[in-house]
C-alpha cells in the first residue's frame, strides 16, 4: 500500500498587484486608440464613410464590434 502525503501552502503572488496596474494601463491605451479611430472617422465626409462602406451611425458599432456586443 501506498502512502501519498501533499502538503499544500498558501502562497503569495508578489507579482499579481503589478499585472493588475499594467492590465489597466493596457485597457486604457487600447480605449484611447479607439476614441481616435472613432474621432478620425467622424471627421469623414459621409461621401468617404460610403466609400468604407460605412453609416455615420454605424462608427461606433465597427470601432467597437471586437469589444462590445452593440
Amino acid at each position: 500500500m501506498a502512502n501519498a502525503t501533499t502538503n499544500t501552502v498558501a502562497s503569495f503572488d508578489l507579482a499579481a498587484p503589478f499585472r493588475v496596474i499594467g492590465n489597466f494601463f493596457v485597457a486604457i491605451m487600447e480605449a484611447n486608440s479607439r476614441v481616435k479611430q472613432v474621432e478620425f472617422l467622424n471627421s469623414l465626409s459621409d461621401e468617404q464613410l460610403a466609400a468604407r462602406g460605412l453609416k455615420r451611425d454605424e462608427i461606433v458599432r465597427e470601432v467597437f464590434k471586437d469589444a462590445f456586443y452593440l
